[in-house]
């Protein structure tokens, strides 16, 4: 079982996730979160800001510790401390945005209209894998320094080809778990609104200003006795 789990299943997630992705842009299918906000927009704002801080936080804590393993076995003392509480407080962020989006998801009439069978297991997969990681930077403390010691090389091994089955089946099962449920995620990317990560709009971020002009008279358009036969035409159209 070992040697499907951490020797093959990762592969397969990840071809899946390659394979998807390039056959869903090629096919037509639309990179997007397919957005609730205008259904309602109250909860999702309050949901979605935690999530998504909390959720980049995190990744990009595992990634650092991918790429460079030496930058976290360098921390020691309150450093240490201050690094594995700080892991903790954005990964209940995104936890808790996680709880909140599911709920808002299945309580809410109009978004249930637009919500799909995987969207719910992606979130609920989404909300056991925070739980998961919680309980794993709980139970096995002072996860930076580990990870950079176990899990890093393990991922290595994954991407050389050679995956060191042997080592990720000492781990403990709280620890498996956790990143089965990783590549099932992956897996999953292709298939479900996750895929807008790969196009995240950051030109947003050098791009001009855009200028809009209101051209209508407020008050007389938001005003509710306005009929709409009275509006004038707006006059640049």
């Amino acid at each position: 079982m070992d040697v499907i789990l951490f020797g093959a299943f990762p592969y397969v997630a990840l071809v899946i996730f390659l394979v998807g992705t390039i056959f869903r842009y090629k096919t037509g299918f639309k990179y997007s979160s397919l957005s609730s906000q205008l259904l309602e927009g109250k909860k999702l704002y309050s949901a979605s800001v935690p999530f998504h801080l909390g959720i980049l936080v995190v990744f990009l804590a595992h990634l650092v510790g991918f790429l460079f393993p030496s930058f976290y076995t360098s921390f020691g003392g309150m450093s240490l401390v201050y690094l594995e509480v700080a892991g903790l407080i954005f990964g209940f962020l995104a936890l808790v945005g996680l709880v909140f989006l599911f709920i808002r998801r299945i309580t809410n009439d109009r978004v249930q209209m637009v919500t799909n069978k995987m969207d719910l297991a992606i979130e609920i997969l989404l909300i056991a894998q925070f739980a998961i990681g919680l309980l794993v930077a709980i139970e096995l403390k002072w996860g930076s320094g580990w990870y950079a010691s176990n899990m890093a090389p393990y991922l290595w091994s994954l991407f050389a080809g050679s995956p060191d089955v042997v080592a990720m089946a000492a781990m403990p099962f709280l620890l498996k778990l956790h990143v089965v449920l990783a590549f099932a995620i992956i897996f999953l990317i292709p298939f479900s609104r996750l895929v807008h990560f790969l196009v995240v709009p950051l030109h947003y971020i050098t791009r001009p200003f855009q200028v809009v002009r209101w051209n209508w008279d407020r008050k007389t358009i938001r005003d509710p006795k306005t009929s709409f036969d009275d509006i004038q035409r707006p006059k640049n159209n």
